[in-house]
């Protein structure tokens, strides 16, 4: 890791890398969170600690999430964890009318809808006085991000000891002392998702010296879907995420489509051959950063005694069959209807695939507040319900579906996989298409969404597919299946090596490295 590790690091995102619960007696007990953002955070975070100063590095800014997240908000500061380099975090008790609205009412309701291009667009979007309220609600809680990262910035490494607060453990053990991140002038601002979309720009007018950078984990729209914001609304978020210096995505074709929202929404002048935005006297440096996977860690924990547990219990319930695997949410964006209908006309129009193939269908909720995600979770397990009346036998059940969080079993799944189908209309990377090979057992063949940012990644090796396309994609399920070993071994092998080699600390590292190489920051006339 080249970045300076004397400098320090705020992090700031929606979900942190913990979260809390009250156990029996009342006390606290906190657990690490998942997804990708923070998993890939968290270890990058950690090699940098390691590297650096004695002391933490970082504080990582969050909203409290629950009541016993709001509850360790009022502790202070706390800890990711127990173990060497764990991340201090400050946790946002916002209040839960202004969270709400501003997460579910703008963040997932729409951002999340518009970069996915979800709307049924006939009946929806309705931009009136809720959206107007809700809209409200994502500035008020962008600014008390910005408010905190620039409280965090102002404090000097001098004033270190004086601000050090009581924190409390995940694990419910006694109060912990963790001491905030120094920032000063050396502080190193990363700022996550389409969460804070406008907390570049707000924290930019609090501190014009900070050096901030943003980064994108889903997809961006293309101008015609993007403009479909209102005018004030679509300018607004632009316009926030170049208060940063520097801007991430992870795949080129995203960060395409955003120098184009810029061109066309903004007016502002972009170089395409150097990737940079200049808007309003500042120059932002556009840039892709693949977000790959921890191959040591993950493998690590797939050599636990519950994954393997599931494992044994998953392939005796198999038997001999092929396996097809996939492990998602029950989002929109995921595309599961599609994946299950391409496995029925796979079994309709490929009849010697009937007792010799079973697909573990493994998709947990998501977004229950949202009635389209329930209505969407309702209607997977009824079409998985179809194709087991359709094709079932009494000693063959063509689809296991199992709809619940269970990441031991998930991780199961994939090491036993023979063919792993990631078919997302749209997905910022998708780090289960690069978990996937990396966990193999005996090497996978991967059928792989070409709209998914991991297509730019590993899809050489994958069988790439029109998400849309169902018959494409039932053809491309019974190449999978019919490929030779060798070719499948060799193919998951280049998959597990490029996705190995984009892991999360070098991720950090290249946007660390964009901000220190910005020299102290000036305006650009």
């Amino acid at each position: 890791m080249t970045s300076d590790p004397r400098h320090q690091v705020l992090v700031a995102s929606n979900r942190g890398p913990v979260s809390f619960a009250f156990a029996a007696d009342g006390s606290l007990s906190g657990r690490r969170g998942g997804g990708g953002m923070v998993s890939g955070l968290t270890s990058g975070l950690a090699e940098r600690a390691a590297d650096g100063p004695s002391g933490s590095p970082a504080v990582w800014v969050c909203a409290a999430m629950s009541e016993a997240d709001r509850v360790a908000a009022g502790q202070g500061i706390v800890l990711a964890g127990e173990g060497p380099g764990d991340v201090p975090v400050l946790m946002l008790d916002i209040p839960m009318p202004t969270f709400e609205a501003a997460y579910n009412g703008i963040a997932n309701s729409v951002l999340w809808f518009v970069h996915h291009m979800l709307y049924d667009t006939p009946n929806q979007p309705l931009f009136g006085a809720q959206f107007r309220a809700d809209w409200a609600a994502y500035i008020a809680y962008n600014d008390a991000f910005a408010a905190t990262l620039a409280d965090q910035e102002g404090k000097g490494q001098d004033r270190r000891p004086a601000a050090a607060q009581r924190s409390v453990s995940p694990s419910g053990s006694s109060p912990k002392i963790a001491h905030p991140a120094a920032a000063g002038t050396g502080a190193r601002v990363l700022i996550q998702d389409y969460h804070l979309a406008l907390a570049p720009r707000l924290l930019r007018d609090r501190r014009p010296d900070a050096r901030i950078a943003h980064f994108s984990h889903t997809p961006w729209a293309p101008p015609a879907y993007f403009r479909m914001l209102p005018d004030d609304v679509a300018v607004a978020i632009l316009d926030g995420m170049l208060g940063a210096d520097h801007l991430g995505f992870l795949a080129r074709r995203w960060a395409d489509a955003f120098l184009d929202c810029c061109a066309e929404a903004l007016g502002a002048h972009v170089d395409r051959v150097s990737r940079c935005v200049t808007y309003r006297g500042r120059a932002t440096q556009v840039a892709v950063h693949p977000l790959g996977v921890d191959a040591q860690a993950l493998r690590a924990r797939a050599r636990a005694d519950d994954v393997r547990a599931h494992a044994t219990a998953l392939t005796t319930a198999a038997g001999d069959r092929q396996l097809i695997v996939r492990v998602d949410r029950t989002e929109l964006s995921k595309n599961i209807i599609r994946g299950l209908a391409a496995y029925r006309e796979l079994l309709a129009t490929r009849p010697q695939w009937h007792g010799r193939v079973v697909h573990l269908a493994f998709a947990y909720p998501s977004r229950s507040a949202i009635p389209e995600y329930w209505t969407y979770t309702d209607k997977v397990a009824k079409v998985a319900a179809a194709i087991n009346e359709e094709f079932g036998t009494p000693d063959w059940q063509p689809v296991m579906l199992e709809v619940k969080d269970d990441y031991p079993r998930s991780l199961a799944a994939c090491g036993i996989a023979d063919v792993l189908l990631i078919n997302p209309i749209r997905d910022g990377m998708n780090l289960v298409a690069e978990e996937g090979p990396i966990l193999s057992e005996r090497g996978c063949a991967l059928v792989l969404s070409r709209e998914a940012g991991a297509a730019s990644l590993i899809g050489d090796d994958a069988l790439l597919v029109n998400p849309y396309d169902i018959t494409a994609t039932a053809e491309a399920l019974h190449a999978a299946l019919s490929m030779p070993v060798p070719e499948r071994q060799r193919r998951c092998a280049a998959m597990t090596a490029a996705a190995s080699a984009a892991a999360p600390q070098h991720w950090l590292a290249a946007q660390l490295d964009s901000l220190d190489r910005l020299g102290t920051p000036d305006s650009v006339e």
